[in-house]
């Protein structure tokens, strides 16, 4: 008798964030800023701040550095990713890469940062620039 292979839980993610990602990078707008949350677990304090490109800010004794933001289009359902970098900076150590790669606003476990003390998430992807979705016709 055979049994039919059951996929494993890393095959499903890669599965659920193929198609959770490509419609959204069809129609990505970039962004310039991300805001982001982060729990302190010791403290249970929650903070918000905001990235800008290539900025690197300190939350705890992580640094955390935005290299790319997008978002959907206004009449897309809402959705923001954000690829950062994070480091752990402690006293007398080496710094310590955490997490590379994207995080996505309506999903932060399908990509989270894993760290005993410090927990960090993506709320949304923001342009100081109005968004251009090209549907308004130009000015004569």
């Amino acid at each position: 008798m055979r049994f039919a292979r059951i996929p494993t839980i890393s095959a499903l993610a890669v599965a659920f964030y193929a198609v959770l990602t490509a419609p959204f990078a069809a129609f990505a707008f970039p962004g310039d800023k991300v805001v982001m949350q982060g729990l302190d677990k010791v403290t249970a304090r929650i903070s918000t701040f905001e990235i800008s490109l290539e900025e690197e800010v300190a939350f705890g004794t992580l640094r955390i550095r935005l290299r790319a933001c997008d978002r959907t289009p206004p009449e897309e359902p809402p959705e923001s990713a954000a690829f950062l970098e994070i480091i752990e900076v402690r006293p007398d150590e080496r710094p310590e890469t955490l997490f590379t790669g994207w995080m996505f606003a309506s999903s932060p476990a399908l990509s989270a940062l894993e760290h005993p003390v410090y927990d960090v998430w993506v709320k949304e992807c923001v342009t100081s620039e109005p968004l251009d979705t090209g549907s308004s016709p130009p000015a004569q």
